[in-house]
């Protein structure tokens, strides 16, 4: 069966048929709606299915839209999602150059984080170089300490025992004698988070401290070149638990740090 036209209603045939926006037109009524000026599939455009020419094509225009609060809610909900797609892309670009940022809570936040991993690796390397290197260059470092020592150590302060007193007296010469039994390096027999533990109370013997120290941890204690240290018990090859008698700090201390007295 043959379709009927769109424009005026009567049968369409093949001859005479155009197919266009979705509807079937004789060819004298595919005409324009406002200048009735005849179309073709090369020249029309279509409005709402609705043949026009260039010159009377309906042109959109944009119309003001009230601040209601649905439309103040999507607004809202866009500057959002443009501020979280901000900060994503901060992330990927972190790094990559320098640029002024807004001191934001959370990028505090992510500061802190930050300085606690750094705080935390820099006790790993601690420990790590506490353990002691390799026997090679334990021994290579066992000789430099030792030179140091005997070349570079400090003048001895007034309240350290008598046979100190002055370099050229025999007893002293003779006591001096084995620098790098006092001074050199010693390997612990075990980590240290193992060894570490205080002893039981007691009396210990005195020693005296031939290097400064800063305690690295809560439980060790800090001293000067020349303090005495009081109530020395030993723990391991590496470390001694006692009393600076200078501060009265107790905890632990290095054993190559200190000579007995």
């Amino acid at each position: 069966m043959n379709p009927n036209c769109a424009r005026c209603g009567k049968i369409v045939y093949p001859t005479e048929k155009v197919n266009c926006l979705d509807k079937f037109w004789h060819k004298a009524c595919f005409h324009c709606e406002t200048c009735k000026m005849t179309l073709n599939m090369n020249n029309y455009k279509g409005y709402e299915k609705k043949p026009y020419c260039n010159a009377h094509y309906p042109k959109q225009s944009f119309t003001m839209v009230a601040d209601t609060p649905e439309n103040l809610r999507l607004k809202q909900q866009s500057e959002l999602q443009s501020q979280i797609r901000y900060k994503e892309e901060f992330e990927k670009n972190k790094g990559k150059g320098f640029s002024v940022v807004a001191d934001t809570p959370e990028l505090q936040r992510i500061k802190k984080t930050q300085d606690q991993i750094s705080n935390i690796k820099y006790h790993e390397e601690f420990e790590k170089s506490r353990m002691g290197p390799s026997s090679g260059e334990g021994g290579e470092l066992e000789r430099r300490n030792s030179q140091d020592s005997a070349n570079y150590r400090r003048p001895v302060e007034q309240h350290q025992p008598p046979h100190h007193v002055h370099p050229s007296n025999p007893a002293y010469q003779q006591q001096q004698q084995p620098p790098s039994q006092s001074y050199g390096y010693k390997e612990p027999a075990a980590p240290v988070s193992i060894q570490r533990t205080a002893p039981s109370s007691g009396g210990g013997k005195r020693f005296r401290a031939v290097y400064d120290y800063n305690a690295a941890d809560e439980d060790e204690v800090s001293f000067q070149d020349g303090d005495t240290i009081v109530n020395v018990q030993q723990i391991d090859d590496g470390w001694m638990y006692g009393t600076v008698e200078r501060t009265g700090d107790t905890g632990m201390l290095p054993a190559n740090y200190v000579e007995a007295i």
